[in-house]
């Protein structure tokens, strides 16, 4: 889930294919694990992504007038243990509050950071203090699944708009919130694509599915179990959120001997379950999803993370070129990560709707539910329930301690 050079938002796109070449063969799979690191499926690597040539700019037309008290606020994980992907975010979040303000002098959006530490125990009374703002009349957060569940009747009660740039629990768009707008697709779309990906492109023909005890981890592993069906029913196991030794779960893999271990849950606990696999003897694929794709799993990981596969409902920013060199200048020379894309698609409507003339926050709610227009990560129109019309699931690998985008696979 997102450092002052600016660069110029992108005014066309170029495009490339993004074709995924079939995988190698699969070679039988060694003891204590499956298919093997080392002969895993070579899919090549995408280089760049086409951007419509009419992706929203944050910078708008430069006529913007709005008052000085106006207000967009980031809620979500600056810190705890995985902020990397809140920070992914309100980088690409302050990127087009940037641009914006550097281009519209009569319109100079404040934006307001609020931590959450990603947790649905301390992100309630953060979002309460963020409602009690009167000037903030929209939000980009929150980042992880059980904090926005624990806090979507506050914004609702609140009437404040807020678009989660990364929360995929199916469930959060069943609350009847109108208020919430979820900028990705949900886990019922990432579940079956990952499903499709691991026995596909993988050629997996049994795959152990590891969740956690998150909203994330739990709704993600259903709806990918569904779409898996007998390729995984024998081999479930569940872990919880901080634990570090996974001696248990690591002997069921091994005995098992699977040709992929999909782990349903967050990189802090992910990259030690990977390690402690490969420690063992595993020698299969390790598919993280979008809450394990960040280089700090590579990090924790080690060596260990050359295994490793992930999907992702983001689109790799670091494939848009003006997206990425303007990024770093916000993020201290970092290229942009998971949902840094997202982060700063969904601040750039905020930010159109502000430069339309909404001054409150029913002004926002009207103009994003009806809001129909491409970013540089997807084209965004909502249904009444805040599910995008059309979405997108990615593929990643681990290549040279590197995480390099695969394609669309769903």
């Amino acid at each position: 889930m997102l450092r002052s050079r600016r660069a110029a938002v992108l005014a066309g796109g170029v495009a490339l294919t993004l074709a995924l070449a079939g995988c190698a063969a699969n070679q039988e799979p060694a003891p204590g694990g499956g298919g093997g690191a080392g002969n895993r499926p070579d899919i090549p690597a995408v280089t760049t992504l086409p951007v419509p040539a009419d992706a929203a700019n944050p910078a708008g037309n430069g006529q913007a007038a709005c008052a000085p008290t106006t207000t967009l606020a980031y809620a979500g994980a600056l810190t705890g243990s995985n902020a990397q992907l809140g920070v992914n975010i309100v980088n690409g979040v302050q990127l087009a509050v940037n641009q914006h303000n550097q281009n519209n002098p009569n319109c100079q959006v404040q934006l307001k950071k609020f931590d959450t530490e990603g947790t649905p125990d301390r992100a309630p009374g953060i979002v309460t203090q963020v409602a009690s703002e009167k000037d903030t009349i929209g939000v980009i957060g929150l980042p992880f699944s059980g904090e926005s569940k624990a806090t979507g009747a506050i914004f609702q009660q609140a009437g404040l708009t807020h678009l989660s740039p990364s929360a995929t629990n199916p469930d959060l768009t069943k609350n009847g919130w109108t208020t919430f707008f979820r900028a990705l697709a949900n886990d019922n779309v990432q579940g079956p694509a990952a499903a499709k990906f691991m026995t596909g492109k993988l050629g997996a023909t049994k795959v152990c599915v590891i969740q956690d005890d998150s909203d994330y981890g739990t709704g993600l592993a259903k709806a990918t179990n569904d779409a898996l069906g007998p390729v995984a029913a024998d081999c479930q196991d569940k872990v919880t959120t901080g634990q570090k030794d996974f001696a248990a779960v690591v002997s069921k893999v091994v005995a098992a001997q699977p040709q992929v271990v999909f782990y349903a849950g967050y990189y802090a606990e992910g990259a030690p379950l990977d390690q402690q696999l490969s420690t063992r003897g595993f020698q299969g694929v390790f598919l993280g999803p979008d809450g394990v794709k960040d280089p700090e799993f590579v990090k924790l990981a080690g060596d260990a993370s050359s295994n490793a596969f992930f999907t992702c409902p983001c689109t790799p920013g670091e494939l848009v070129p003006q997206f990425a060199d303007a990024y770093k200048g916000v993020s201290g020379g970092s290229a942009p990560g998971t949902y840094s894309l997202e982060g700063y698609d969904s601040a750039t409507i905020l930010l159109k709707a502000i430069d339309s003339g909404a001054k409150d926050r029913a002004a926002v709610q009207n103009y994003v539910k009806s809001y129909d227009a491409p970013g540089f990560s997807k084209q965004f129109k909502w249904d009444p329930s805040g599910e995008l019309a059309t979405t997108k699931v990615f593929g990643y690998k681990v290549e040279n301690g590197q995480i390099v985008p695969v394609g669309e696979i769903g």
